[in-house]
């Protein structure tokens, strides 16, 4: 819808300039429970691990499934030893709606066994993906300079043996996932193990984040964006070196990434109908009676900030999609944090980049202007044409490009400009639409939400009224029929930006009023 509704500005924008170009007139004036802590503080350097738990040598049957809570500075996450998976994990600094009253942001959210992510299972040897793990802790609490972690081990009948080692870092949202498979067999053991990151088809929540539902990986450098929907009808599989693989909203994402190159292939497939899950295959592993060997992952659980993405390495900043122009909205957005530092407000933020984009197009738009001013010159005399070839198209063609050369006139000197900042307008739209840095980032007086709409729908209204001033200061020339279709342009419009973004409105109309305060100079500038 969004894109339908951007496409419709453009070419009504494209139509606007256009049409007064080719017809100029005569010159007129005019959440949870806090968790307790329960384990001491180490230092950064060190790695805390929970006192390994004997392995489990009774069938999985016999156990009962425990819960792990773990708590640090961004997330409250609860592991389940059924399959030493994931079942909950939430943000604390997220919350779905402005305001502190909003429930925080959760990323998973188990309500059955298919719901669990990071389940292990295997193929060529046996592994359980359901099998209850030994845990020594049921809690553990990491603070901002501490690294800790929890072992989850499994030992088949067969005499196979399967540890998960979670490794937290206390401030960050990513986590290490180290599997190793010990082979107490007295036979070679040959296959691949497989990790499952699930995702809802149909997400419970109403929430804007939800607008866009992506599956999305990175195999050899290059990027892929899937609809969840369109996955979920007709499964997708990638192969060769995939640096991650994982899940995206409008603002979170959850991704699996390889380490030492250790993911193979990525297989999405429907499940149950109720999620889509990502089946993660290593590489090829042998093992040798008595031996170990295993696979290392990274996973993320967080926002699609650009400065916490890139942290991450392995290109995960791709996942914020920044559309066709994005070689110029990572700059704006850039830009856009930069003044944040200074203002602590990103709705000033935008009008103080509105306006230095107004300055650094002011020569292209009166370069514009003057064109169409030339081309007004000449309207009498390309009437005379008309009437003078009015039986012969070629030759009026003919004498209105001499015309053209002989008063210096470029006929697409007046559009071209414009033209040429359409993919600024673009970026800066996908900038202000997917930045999670406005999302509930409160403006002033009644705008609390830069990325939600105005609740009054004030701004999208002045902002229309803004449009018609601008429209009625363009000369142009234009039967009476034309003229109102014109004037409803900014009724249109009005309408279109009444549910977009906040954020993007104050773009508009700020804009607006800058080119009106423009448009009154140029037109003192060329008076006749």
């Amino acid at each position: 819808m969004e894109k339908r509704a951007l496409l419709a500005v453009v070419l009504s924008l494209v139509f606007f300039y256009g049409y007064s170009l080719l017809f100029p007139g005569p010159d007129k004036k005019q959440s949870q429970a806090p968790i307790q802590q329960a384990v001491t503080s180490v230092k950064t350097d060190k790695v805390e691990r929970a006192p390994a738990p004997l392995p489990a040598s009774v069938p999985s049957v016999a156990m009962v499934s425990r819960d792990v809570q773990v708590e640090t500075d961004q997330y409250t996450a609860i592991f389940s030893s059924q399959g030493a998976s994931l079942k909950s994990l939430v943000l604390k600094k997220y919350r779905e709606t402005a305001g502190n009253k909003g429930d925080t942001v959760s990323l998973v959210s188990a309500n059955s066994l298919d719901g669990l992510a990071l389940k292990t299972a295997a193929s060529g040897f046996s592994v359980d993906p359901s099998a209850i793990y030994a845990v020594s802790v049921e809690k553990l609490k990491v603070s901002s300079n501490e690294k800790k972690s929890i072992d989850f081990t499994w030992t088949s009948p067969q005499g196979i043996s399967l540890t998960k080692s979670y490794i937290f870092s206390g401030s960050g949202y990513d986590i290490e996932l180290d599997t190793r498979v010990t082979n107490r067999t007295p036979a070679a053991i040959n296959g691949a193990l497989t990790l499952v990151l699930p995702y809802p088809i149909q997400p419970t929540s109403k929430q804007s984040r939800f607008e866009l539902n992506s599956v999305v990986t990175s195999t050899d450098g290059k990027f892929s964006v899937e609809s969840v929907k369109d996955v979920a009808e007709k499964p997708k599989k990638y192969s060769g070196f995939v640096d991650w693989t994982g899940y995206a909203d409008k603002y979170f994402l959850s991704a699996v990434l390889a380490k030492d190159k250790g993911i193979s292939s990525v297989e999405m497939t429907k499940s149950n109908g109720q999620y889509l899950e990502s089946v993660i295959t290593s590489a090829p592993l042998s093992i040798g009676p008595g031996q170990t060997a295993g696979v290392s992952y990274r996973i993320f659980f967080g926002p699609k900030d650009v400065d916490i993405l890139k942290a991450q390495g392995s290109g995960l900043e791709k996942a914020l999609d920044l559309g066709w122009f994005s070689a110029l909205a990572n700059p704006l957005l850039y830009v856009l944090k930069f003044f944040y530092k200074y203002t602590h407000n990103y709705g000033i933020a935008i009008i103080i980049i509105t306006i230095i984009i107004k300055i650094l197009f002011f020569p292209l738009t009166q370069k514009s202007y003057k064109s169409m001013k030339d081309m007004q010159k000449l309207q009498p005399k390309m009437a005379e044409l008309k009437e003078k070839y009015k039986d012969d198209r070629d030759a009026m063609n003919k004498a209105m490009m001499e015309l053209y050369r002989t008063h210096k006139v470029n006929p697409l000197g007046g559009c071209l400009p414009m033209l040429i900042q359409i993919p600024v307008f673009f970026a800066l739209y996908k900038a202000l639409m997917s930045s999670i840095e406005l999302r509930h980032a409160p403006f002033m007086l009644w705008i609390t939400d830069l990325s939600a709409k105005d609740p009054y729908y004030v701004t999208p209204i002045i902002m229309g009224a803004t449009m018609f001033i601008q429209q009625k200061m363009t000369p142009s020339s234009m039967d009476p029929i034309q003229a109102k279709m014109m004037l409803a342009l900014p009724v249109v419009f009005t309408f279109m930006f009444l549910n977009f973004p906040s954020g993007l409105v104050i773009y508009w109309l700020v804009n607006n009023i800058l080119t009106i305060a423009q448009q009154a100079y140029i037109n003192h500038a060329f008076k006749d």
